[in-house]
């Protein structure tokens, strides 16, 4: 995942005066008569020399047409001077910057190899904008306030802010490896009903599946491994006005967690602003978050639907392990979500004997 756009670079640039300057002394030539040659002031020749002017293309030519050397090689080294003045000043620059870039899980990164081990601090702060698209940091702020809103809206992100926006780069990029159509809201409709069957299959196939019903809908669809101490299950928001994307994390690694987070997810997509971005956080819904609240409810209802699920608690056996067998075959969902149901509803223990109806799964 390492960016490769950095071929070899020399730490250091000739100026154009220096080679200009040697040129004229190999060749026994004032600068006064080379300005005259050239139709230009000495002080114009003095300050290329002194590399407070830059060799233009016009400049170029007349010293091609003066000494014989190309214009080409005067542009092109007058390219890589400035290039490498650039470079140095934005190297100063980062190095301003450590504490920005000691914000990131930066061990976890290199990793997973989104950048590379560096012991200097400005190339730390290079490699992160790099990764995340952007030239500087103040475009990297500006490009996740939208994310930043997030954050306020989930308490247990206080202190993780920047491994989230890590988190959901690391999604972006593996979004982008996906070819999608145009979303379509019906295709997408469509595409999780098939999907809500799939909770009966087994990982890691039914998950390929549904994120191939997801693509063909208009919708990316990742996993990708969560931080250390990041309590997070998932996350939900448009990349472009045509391209939503729907992440896990896979956190729990039971199939009740990982598919309620999957349809969760798609329901920010199916009922919330496309300007957001929402994030499924350990305590989501729980702290006066109504987009959180709206999704926990569509996502069980459309699991099983309201009216079946009031059914199922009046028969007063849901405790049962055949019921619940029972009752998620008829429904045509996996058992794990049927307990998983229970228990967030305060019906069933955490701890529950049950959870042997849950399947231990790693995507």
């Amino acid at each position: 995942m390492v960016p490769t756009t950095y071929p070899f670079q020399p730490d250091y640039a000739v100026p154009p005066g220096w080679v200009l300057e040697e040129r004229l002394e190999a060749n026994g030539i004032s600068q006064a008569e080379f300005a005259r040659r050239c139709g230009r002031s000495p002080k114009f020749i003095s300050d290329i020399i002194a590399g407070k002017a830059p060799v233009e293309a016009k400049t170029a030519l007349q010293f091609e047409k003066v000494l014989g050397v190309s214009a080409n090689i005067w542009l092109g080294i007058e390219k890589r001077y400035r290039l490498h003045q650039m470079r140095e000043t934005e190297a100063r620059e980062a190095e301003a910057s450590e504490d920005w870039a000691r914000s990131f899980p930066l061990n976890e990164l290199i990793k997973r190899g989104a950048i590379r081990k560096s012991s200097s601090a400005g190339e730390k702060v290079t490699q992160l904008l790099t990764f995340f698209g952007v030239a500087s940091i103040e475009a990297w702020t500006a490009r996740n306030k939208t994310v930043a809103v997030a954050y306020r809206h989930s308490p247990s992100f206080a202190s993780n802010s920047f491994a989230l926006a890590a988190w959901l780069r690391l999604a972006e990029i593996e979004a982008e490896g996906q070819a999608l159509k145009d979303f379509d809201r019906a295709a997408f409709m469509g595409a999780l009903k098939q999907a809500r069957r799939l909770t009966r299959e087994k990982f890691p196939q039914a998950f390929v599946e549904a994120r191939q019903l997801f693509n063909e809908a208009g919708v990316a669809l990742v996993c990708v491994k969560p931080f250390p101490k990041t309590p997070l299950s998932g996350a939900a928001r448009w990349l472009s006005p045509r391209k939503p994307l729907i992440a896990l994390s896979g956190r729990h690694g039971s199939d009740d967690h990982i598919w309620f987070s999957l349809f969760h997810e798609a329901a920010h997509i199916l009922l919330h602003s496309k300007k957001g971005v929402y994030i499924d956080a350990d305590k989501s819904g729980d702290n006066g978050d109504t987009a959180e609240a709206e999704a926990n409810k569509w996502a069980a209802n459309f699991l099983v639907p309201q009216p079946a699920w009031q059914s199922f608690l009046d028969a007063e056996d849901y405790r049962d392990d055949d019921a619940i067998r029972n009752f998620a075959a008829e429904q045509e969902v996996a058992p794990g979500i049927v307990v998983g149901r229970l228990q967030h509803e305060g019906l069933l223990a955490w701890r529950s004997r049950l959870n042997h109806l849950k399947v231990r799964v790693h995507l």
